[in-house]
């Protein structure tokens, strides 16, 4: 067991999440209720500095799934090299976890293109808007259920006319 696990089983308890590794990836799978909690002890505790990544996956039609969503961070200590993928899962009608931007500031952009792209919120995010769709457009494009030819919203949107220069 990494020392990480170590020190999240003594402050959350071991009942509290789930470790597994896949090839040299390792995993924390945590409930979304917590995930706040769990990111500043990473941070502060266990020296996972760096907010790398921060994505998410949509489950619809997985097999054997029982949440829709899964918001995936990927953290590395700088001074260890070392890396974890922590897992937070969640579900329709509302699709809301807690921002860790207040942890890294990076979180910034990456929490504002999930939003824009799956829909879920990240509640405590301080300009939580769209970054790639048009302010304008009320579907979320990589969502399962999302037409792969979209839903002719490009009709919709004022043209953008570029200057010549």
């Amino acid at each position: 067991m990494p020392g990480y696990a170590e020190i999240l089983t003594q402050r959350f308890g071991a009942e509290s999440f789930t470790t597994s590794q896949f090839c040299d990836n390792q995993r924390v799978l945590v409930a979304a209720a917590r995930l706040f909690d769990f990111m500043q002890v990473l941070k502060t505790e266990c020296g996972f500095d760096m907010l790398a990544e921060l994505t998410a996956v949509d489950y619809l039609h997985y097999p054997n799934a029982r949440d829709r969503f899964g918001v995936i961070y990927g953290l590395t200590n700088t001074t260890t090299g070392e890396r974890v993928w922590i897992k937070a899962m969640l579900n329709d009608p509302d699709p809301t976890i807690e921002s860790v931007y207040p942890l890294w500031k990076g979180a910034d952009w990456l929490e504002r293109e999930v939003y824009d792209m799956y829909g879920i919120t990240f509640e405590g995010h301080p300009d939580l808007r769209r970054v790639l769709m048009p302010e304008e457009f009320t579907s979320f494009p990589l969502r399962k259920d999302y037409p792969l030819r979209g839903r002719g919203e490009r009709h919709n949107f004022p043209t953008i006319t570029r200057a010549e220069g």
